[in-house]
């Protein structure tokens, strides 16, 4: 299972060929047993090769993570604000402010159930089953952050496409940097649910943001 062959054809299956498949028109209980089948055998394969640990990595550098980190989110809240205030000003926090029981299900939901498998799918296992194949770690950076962007391409929602893209590349080079799931995850639901939380959900039309 490790052959260069093999590898390659997983990953034209996996990451191109399965969410490819998603935008056609069959069973939508096949499109669901198809994704947890892909879902189950990463879990497999990640567990076999030692690459999960729930342990917390004592190398991790926190002050570099969270001052960085910080700077990018204020940069991503300035942006958004002004973004939703122009596009869509009724969507301006309005779950949180309407229904606060929701937002916190949604963020919780959100960061749990979405952003920790993406994160070990897309980040864990994808830089450590493919990263030798790339000589060039921006070219492996770039092709991660594609794939990233085509795994929503069910939402058919341009502007989902273009932010995941660009998340995937911010999520992408932070792991490249520190090999830690823990920072890539805790980055990832950091932008991720304030996305939500400032009306950007209601505008990318994500399910279960039909509130406002």
């Amino acid at each position: 299972m490790n052959g260069k062959y093999y590898v390659l054809s997983e990953f034209f299956v996996l990451f191109v060929l399965l969410p490819l498949s998603l935008l056609l028109p069959y069973d939508f209980k096949i499109k669901v047993a198809s994704v947890l089948i892909g879902f189950t055998y990463l879990l497999v394969m990640l567990f076999k090769s030692g690459s999960v640990s729930f342990k917390l990595e004592r190398s991790i550098n926190w002050h570099s993570f969270i001052k960085k980190t910080t700077v990018k989110l204020i940069a991503i809240a300035i942006i958004t604000t002004i973004y939703v205030y122009v596009v869509q000003p009724s969507s301006l926090f309005c779950v949180p402010l309407s229904n606060p029981g929701l937002w916190v299900m949604i963020l919780l939901f959100y960061t749990f159930l979405s952003v920790w498998p993406q994160e070990l799918i897309y980040r864990t296992f994808f830089f450590n089953r493919y990263g030798s194949f790339f000589k060039d770690k921006r070219l492996l950076i770039v092709v991660n952050a594609i794939m990233f962007a085509m795994a929503h391409l069910f939402l058919r929602n341009t502007l989902v496409i273009v932010l995941t893209f660009l998340g995937g590349l911010l999520f992408a080079y932070t792991f490249k940097k520190t090999r830690s799931t823990t920072l890539v995850f805790i980055e990832h639901a950091l932008y991720g649910n304030w996305l939500f939380t400032v009306g950007m959900g209601q505008i990318l039309a994500f399910p279960g943001m039909e509130a406002c």
